[in-house]
């Protein structure tokens, strides 16, 4: 293994990181601005890595998806724990929404930024510029993967979530109860999802907004 790909290995696992923790404690945060203090309380609002690590989803997913030479590493970091009581208490059903969303408007966000920050960087000269140069475009393309892949309405992905609210929202109630009955079988849907052609509808939106950012 040479340098370049030491740098490249590098850059990809610190986009990675950055991606899922920070969309995580967005969650967390998001909530507390509403009141709930339990990722707060739980030390969860750090920036710290190994208070998110999850074993499979932070580590062993990724691990598998680049030593079988996959187009793109994915993964995903420890639930942050949220009060969804006590954030609707405060801000309704639309606090509720803003919590499951939080985590998905940081990653676009985060890609924007990375996005616009490279279109400005001149050809790299130098070991150093070359990791930044790589951890931009990995932070574009990993944000854009997960904000686009959590936006799926089907449990337990946030944008399963923010839909079951958005009903609660508009007295769509019988509606409401249906997706809160799916969620136990949420897993069982995303896996056949994942695993059939299917996929590749739910991920062209993503494969588009990188061709344009990038």
């Amino acid at each position: 293994m040479n340098i370049v790909d030491l740098i490249q290995i590098s850059a990809m696992i610190l986009s990675l990181a950055v991606a899922i923790i920070g969309h995580e404690i967005m969650h967390g945060l998001t909530a507390y601005k509403y009141g709930d203090p339990t990722a707060s309380l739980a030390g969860r609002l750090s920036i710290n890595p190994i208070v998110h690590v999850d074993l499979v989803g932070t580590i062993i997913v990724p691990a598998l998806l680049y030593f079988s030479h996959a187009p793109f590493l994915f993964g995903w970091a420890k639930p942050v724990p949220v009060n969804m009581q006590v954030v609707i208490r405060n801000g309704g059903y639309g606090g509720a929404i803003a919590v499951s969303l939080a985590g998905i408007a940081y990653n676009f966000l985060l890609a924007i930024l990375a996005s616009v920050i490279l279109g400005f960087m001149p050809q790299a000269k130098s070991l150093f510029e070359a990791f930044i140069q790589s951890f931009l475009y990995f932070t574009v393309v990993y944000n854009v993967v997960l904000g686009v892949f959590n936006l799926v309405p089907i449990p337990p992905l946030d944008g399963a979530n923010a839909l079951m609210y958005l009903a609660m929202k508009m007295k769509f109630f019988a509606f409401a109860d249906f997706m809160r009955k799916i969620f136990p079988y949420g897993m069982i849907f995303l896996i056949i999802v994942l695993a059939t052609p299917l996929s590749d509808i739910i991920f062209y939106p993503a494969f588009y907004l990188i061709k344009i950012l990038l």
